[in-house]
């Protein structure tokens, strides 16, 4: 027995608009192009107000009884859609939570560390939830674990704002951050040293000197054996004669020989 095909609903990315003839009501209200009412009217009578209008009948409430159509062109009605739905996506940021952990004994450098991590998502739109944990006879002195919390909360004042006192839950302190607006939040320090760095000409790549030309190497000679230098090499002479220190004909005297 063969199984009938599923029916295809709209993925939440691609939300699937009905317009013009492929809208099912009998009866619609129709809402003009300058976003006035203009009240129920059938369906055929609302797409003969488009056609002469020149634009669109678009579906923007199917829900409704009976829907709610606007008289728009298509192309700009799904562009100002596109555009609402991407910024509808960067406010997704603020759902996302990271967790800083710390504790009453912590380094100050490591205090740095965690404080630049927790300035770094409150600067993406993310909450930063804090968590301080007590371990062994460490819960005696709750009062250095609040003061820890504390100077972390003073240090993200300028990123962010605390949901509520710290409270102390078992045996830690939990505490929730949320972002501050973008019109009022400071920047990230860390990207504005980083663009500082690049503005300066001191980060820029120096020029490697150019190679000097090497001195030919000296031909290494066996042992026993004379190293061939040009005549007059020594004594400031140029090689005249192509000859060598070593010729044994150089030592001979020549001037008494007759020809």
């Amino acid at each position: 027995m063969s199984r009938p095909f599923p029916f295809r609903t709209p993925t939440s990315g691609n939300s699937f608009v009905r317009d013009n003839g492929k809208i099912r009501a009998r009866e619609v209200r129709v809402i003009g192009t300058e976003g006035n009412q203009m009240g129920v009217y059938p369906l055929t009578e609302a797409l003969a107000m488009a056609r002469s209008r020149g634009v669109d009948l678009v579906e923007v409430a199917s829900n409704a009884t009976p829907p709610v159509c606007r008289l728009v062109d298509y192309g700009k009605f799904r562009y100002e859609q596109s555009k609402r739905d991407k910024e509808a996506k960067k406010r997704q940021h603020a759902n996302k939570v990271k967790e800083v952990q710390l504790s009453p004994s912590i380094d100050p450098h490591d205090f740095q560390v965690k404080l630049g991590h927790a300035v770094d998502f409150l600067c993406e739109e993310m909450k930063v939830k804090i968590s301080l944990r007590f371990r062994g006879r460490e819960m005696a002195h709750k009062d250095i674990g609040f003061q820890v919390v504390d100077r972390f909360i003073k240090a993200c004042t300028a990123f962010g704002h605390p949901d509520s006192p710290p409270k102390l839950v078992g045996r830690g302190i939990v505490l929730m951050l949320s972002p501050l607006p973008r019109n009022k939040r400071a920047k990230n320090p860390r990207q504005v040293e980083g663009a500082a760095e690049l503005a300066t000409p001191e980060h820029a790549p120096e020029k490697q000197p150019a190679p000097q030309p090497s001195s030919p190497r000296p031909t290494p000679t066996p042992a026993g054996r004379r190293a061939l230098v040009p005549v007059g090499a020594g004594n400031g002479e140029g090689n005249r004669g192509g000859g060598f220190s070593n010729n044994p004909f150089s030592e001979l005297d020549l001037s008494n020989v007759t020809q």
